[in-house]
């Protein structure tokens, strides 16, 4: 029987070069001359660290951010920026999480969305991926269209298509 997983993750050295494209960017900018920039990626826990003068050049830095990644073919739903900026003294500091992976709730969410649509197909909850079988791939193609067409906020890529 068909199948393919939907997951969501980022490739970490994709990300790594849209954060050296940001970081080189930043510096080459008129406005951001002498001023205190730290752009810094946690490899690790999918964290980027900014941080600046204020908080308007923060959210400069994140505009630049969510362009050089889209055009690296990160989606902009791949960042979590939920959280304010916060001083510490003269500079004002943010982080960013990246999402990589499903979550659970995340995963019902993509599961309730497939079982919505009507369609022929199982889907089951594999850690952080979701597994979909069907027995024709024109089914499993049309799962493909809702989710894409759902709207759930988050970064889905179809990969395992067998």
């Amino acid at each position: 029987m068909p199948s393919f997983d939907i997951a969501s993750s980022v490739d970490i050295q994709t990300l790594d070069n849209a954060v050296n494209i940001v970081k080189k960017e930043i510096t080459n900018r008129f406005d951001f001359k002498g001023n205190h920039v730290v752009i810094d990626l946690n490899k690790k826990d999918y964290m980027l660290k900014l941080e600046s003068d204020s908080e308007m050049k923060i959210q400069q830095i994140v505009d630049v951010l969510i362009s050089r990644a889209m055009k690296q073919g990160i989606e902009a739903s791949s960042f979590d920026f939920s959280k304010d900026a916060f001083p510490s003294g003269k500079i004002f500091k943010k982080d960013v999480s990246v999402k990589n992976g499903l979550k659970q709730e995340d995963a019902k969410k993509v599961v309730k969305l497939i079982k919505e649509s009507g369609l022929k197909v199982q889907a089951a909850i594999m850690d952080d991926i979701v597994r979909v079988t069907g027995k024709k791939i024109d089914d499993l193609q049309d799962v493909i269209a809702a989710c894409r067409a759902g709207n759930l906020g988050l970064p889905l890529q179809y990969i395992n298509m067998k």
